[in-house]
């Protein structure tokens, strides 16, 4: 009997509370993992592939740590980016508000995953073999049932803890604050119809998947770093099990390459801008938004009060082709008084037309984008003239 409680006090590991804290601390890490770069790079929107050894790994432990099936996780995220922020998003903040999001982020998960629906039509190429057909699809409560016996097995009556945390972490990191705070609050490298924030720049907690506004710009990335200061630890993993050939990564958002200045633009230099547009129109917004600032120091007036001022300023990061009616008309009656900053946003305009011109020949493109050039030059605006430079230099 003494043996007995003995191993229920400490179970086969009789470890210290901080072996056990750091330890919880790694499992949970490894269910990031396994969620990021199985669930989300390679089964949602295949940016890699993996070695069976490594996806039946990954399969395998999720099975054991979360209970969740590769189709029905995956059948609801594709339905994300396909409905994303409108009717039929499985867990916008847009459309449920966030305060429900972040506390009944797993029932709107679960709600979705159980329309046969949402599995027919996004739930295409997941794994369908035996073991997922008779184990982990039949079984789903087994799993974790499991591991609650192997955690009360190594660490004894703790172990209960160790495993509810097990059971809460992506519920509450992955429902909850990637759904949920990864559309409402951060900062945006990108524009776009998507409302997708970067949470943190270190994405080490969440698996790199705190640069969600990046990931949402180029979804079919394996690496969702973007900015020099930007550190996707998903993307190390990645990475590590390429040289141990375990993955092959198929696809990686652009990073535009640079060449001195050419005299006029040609057709490479309209193809590598055209391939980096993301990039080209950020760089113009956060010059826009210098810009707008520089003239609030000098200008001293009181015609637009701060409140209306701040407004302006986070339109001035918008896609013009995003800004809606009333949010133009604002914008234009700051502009008609500044005629720097309605210069630059109309050439915005004009830039974008590159890439919405999809039925345009390259020829057509080409002289458009130098006639873009010269305007640019001859506005009399240096950081105009020095983005036109810049834009001759993408190769």
């Amino acid at each position: 009997m003494d043996a007995f409680l003995a191993f229920l006090s400490h179970g086969l590991l009789d470890w210290g509370a901080w072996a056990i804290v750091a330890w919880t601390l790694v499992l949970t890490h490894i269910t990031i993992a396994a969620v990021t770069i199985y669930l989300h790079r390679c089964q949602a929107h295949r940016a890699l592939t993996l070695h069976p050894l490594a996806s039946h790994f990954f399969r395998c432990w999720l099975w054991l740590t979360t209970g969740m099936g590769t189709r029905e996780w995956v059948a609801v995220h594709r339905k994300h980016h396909a409905r994303c922020e409108a009717d039929g998003d499985p867990h916008s903040p847009a459309v449920f508000g966030i305060r429900r999001v972040l506390t009944q982020g797993t029932e709107l998960y679960k709600a979705e995953a159980a329309k046969s629906d949402t599995l027919a039509q996004y739930g295409a190429g997941t794994p369908d073999d035996w073991v997922e057909r008779h184990v982990y699809s039949r079984w789903t409560w087994q799993g974790v049932g499991l591991m609650l016996v192997i955690d009360v097995a190594l660490f004894g009556v703790i172990g209960l803890t160790v495993w509810a945390v097990q059971m809460l972490w992506i519920p509450v990191t992955a429902a909850g604050v990637i759904n949920g705070l990864g559309h409402w609050w951060g900062y945006r490298n990108y524009d776009g119809p998507h409302a997708a924030t970067n949470i943190a720049p270190l994405g080490f907690l969440i698996g790199g998947e705190e640069l969600h506004n990046n990931h949402h710009t180029f979804p079919t990335s394996a690496r969702l770093s973007s900015r020099w200061f930007e550190i996707d630890v998903g993307w190390l993993y990645i990475r590590l099990l390429q040289a141990c050939r375990l993955a092959r990564v198929t696809r990686v958002a652009p990073r535009p390459g640079r060449a001195p200045a050419k005299p006029v633009a040609d057709l490479h230099t309209l193809h590598a801008i055209i391939a980096n547009r993301h990039e080209v129109m950020a760089r113009y917004a956060r010059m826009l938004r210098r810009a707008f600032r520089q003239d609030a120091k000098q200008a001293h007036d009181v015609v637009f009060d701060k409140r209306f001022l701040a407004q302006v300023y986070r339109l001035l990061r918008r896609d013009p082709g995003l800004v809606t009616g009333e949010q133009a008309a604002s914008l234009a009656l700051f502009l008609h008084h500044r005629s720097a900053l309605w210069k630059m946003q109309q050439l915005r305009a004009e830039l974008a037309e590159l890439w919405q011109r999809q039925h345009a020949a390259p020829e057509e493109l080409l002289a458009h984008l130098r006639d873009w050039c010269e305007q640019a030059e001859r506005s009399g605006i240096a950081v105009l003239r020095d983005f036109a430079a810049r834009l001759r230099c993408y190769a």
